[in-house]
């Protein structure tokens, strides 16, 4: 068994956020050792947390800056878009923004905590379209394991009969909160047009849930929360996985590659101590990559030897393609009967209470919508602690610009459009061949266009927004906004999935449906890059779901020596 100062081990495991924290949840509660390497530093929510901090205590009231792109009180430390020492590159008229969380608990500490399961038409749409990948399973079989993720995690909702909304099993969901004043109205507009407003699926606490506490409804998620409400690892499955006496995290721990012996299996990791340089050799029985489908995919490309030239697990030349993300775009209206209202508390859990699935898979089944896959509305509006951006929404000065302000405050509704890229030959990323980052380890460069699929999405995304508003007796902000103008960058939403996609061949595909590589039969990859498409719906549920599932299945075969 190998050995980390003292500590004995079996398995690997790299990235402590949604993947990694849940990989080393179910592998030690099997009895499993794991070592976990952390890219970032520690974090402590509980004493680290900025909840009850108000804007006007921080610099610009709190607004978003190119150091902290979502705000001065966000929980993201160390990370971002842009990251100190860590370049990375775009290819020609390319243009793709790469998030990084460095930091105990990833994105998990700071994420929307939207969860919405995947459907059964998520998973076979290309043998609908012929349009990218199907997935080697069906929604049955990862149902049972979404009910033990919404379980574990704590998700509210409620099962509405709808499609595009999967029904969870009696008892699993907790109560949603009630819906807010605009919501009420943005669905009753929709309504008419045809479209179903439903109670979002959100990993957020209405009833406690272990040792961790209900929502009270008073700070934004957004910062992390140190009572566990909100769900994030470092509040949840880290602290068990450590109740085990089974996990041992070294932070600050960049891994740089993936060890191959000559039979063809992994021996372990190589990583940079970020504080002191120095370079460490880990050994381990197998090895789980759970460090964001680009930072596991340049793991692999980086990792090569004379037996795989092109980088481990890369026979069929599939690392680093099929990279996906959500489209994205925000559509905003002014609604004169929302003005003047009375003023009372509308955080609720601070992101929106309802939102509109996706309608139209009957339209797209008869040929009637130009585009293939489907999109959703998150929806905003109301009450919330005023920013930077307040005195947008008026012009003049003194009282009348004041009275102006006071009565358009909460008097803006938006729908944001979140929906599903199909997997293109002009998204993927590969190595640099000339830049490094500060630790002499080579760099992604992004290739990204969006195609004619996204673009007229979107368009139709906009004009439905344009109707939902107008039917509330509102005027949209920039209503004639081209579609190519309003869509999101890639990586902008922070979706990226698909770089180290799971198959049903090792020669199309880089995982089979387990997350077990083909070619190197103990290394396995628990992230999003395993996705084999990129439905519309937040993928971070599914990403737990399956890592879920196969740590089970890893921990299995550790358990009777098949490893």
């Amino acid at each position: 068994m190998p050995t980390h100062q003292g500590f004995d081990y079996d398995v690997v495991v790299v990235g402590s956020g949604a993947g990694g924290g849940m990989a080393a949840h179910r592998l030690t509660e099997q009895g499993i050792r794991v070592l976990m390497l952390e890219a970032g530093r520690d974090y402590d929510p509980l004493t680290e947390t900025p909840m009850f901090h108000t804007n006007d205590q921080a610099p610009l009231r709190g607004t978003g800056t190119p150091d902290k792109n979502f705000g001065f009180y966000d929980a993201t430390v160390d990370g971002g878009w842009q990251v100190p020492g860590e370049p990375y590159t775009t290819g020609t008229d390319s243009e793709f923004l790469w998030w990084r969380s460095r930091m105990l608990g990833g994105r998990t500490n700071h994420w929307g905590r939207f969860s919405l399961r995947f459907s059964p038409h998520d998973f076979k749409a290309a043998s609908r379209d012929g349009l990218g990948a199907d997935w080697p399973m069906t929604y049955e079989d990862l149902a049972p394991w979404y009910d033990r993720t919404e379980r574990l995690i704590g998700v509210c909702g409620n099962n509405p009969g709808v499609d595009d909304v999967p029904d969870s099993s009696p008892g699993v969901l907790q109560p949603p909160p009630v819906p807010r004043v605009p919501e009420l109205m943005i669905g009753a507009a929709a309504r008419k047009l045809g479209i179903t407003a439903v109670p979002m699926r959100r990993a957020v606490l209405t009833k406690p849930l272990d040792d961790r506490q209900a929502c009270f409804w008073a700070t934004a998620c957004g910062r992390g929360c140190s009572i566990g409400a909100a769900f994030q690892t470092t509040t949840s499955l880290l602290p068990m996985a450590r109740a085990t006496g089974h996990l041992r995290i070294v932070t600050d721990a960049m891994v740089s590659g993936v060890a191959v012996n000559g039979d063809g299996r992994a021996t372990g990791v190589t990583f940079v101590d970020r504080r002191t340089g120095e370079r460490q050799h880990v050994e381990a029985r197998a090895v789980v990559l759970a460090a964001s489908a680009c930072e596991s995919a340049r793991i692999l490309l980086n990792s090569r030897s004379e037996a795989f030239p092109r980088g481990v697990a890369n026979g069929s030349g599939q690392v680093g393609r099929n990279l996906m993300d959500s489209t994205g775009a925000t559509f905003v209206g002014h609604v004169p009967a929302l003005e003047g209202r009375p003023r009372y508390n509308e955080d609720g859990h601070t992101s929106n209470h309802w939102f509109l699935p996706w309608w139209g898979h009957e339209a797209q089944a008869r040929g009637e919508l130009d585009f293939p896959r489907g999109y959703h509305f998150e929806l905003g509006g109301g009450f919330g602690a005023p920013g930077m951006g307040i005195g947008a929404m008026a012009e003049g000065y003194g009282l009348a610009l004041k009275e102006a302000v006071r009565r358009r405050y909460g008097a803006f509704v938006g729908l944001s459009l979140r929906g599903e890229m199909v997997a293109s030959d002009r998204c993927f990323m590969e190595i640099d061949p000339q830049v490094k980052d500060r630790w002499g380890i080579p760099v992604p460069r992004f290739h990204w266009k969006w195609s004619e699929h996204e673009i007229r999405q979107v368009a139709h995304g906009h004009r439905t927004a344009r109707a939902i508003i107008e039917t509330l007796g509102g005027e949209m902000m920039e209503p004639d906004r081209a579609p190519e103008d309003a869509i999101k960058k890639g990586g902008e939403i922070i979706h990226e999935v698909g770089t180290t996609r799971m198959g049903t061949d090792r020669h199309s595909s880089v995982t089979d449906e387990w997350g077990q590589t083909w070619e190197v039969p103990n290394l396995w990859i628990m992230d999003g890059g395993v996705f084999a498409s990129n439905p519309h719906k937040n993928c971070t549920l599914t990403l737990m779901t399956l890592a879920m599932r196969n740590a089970d299945r890893l921990g299995l075969a550790l358990s009777r020596g098949r490893l």
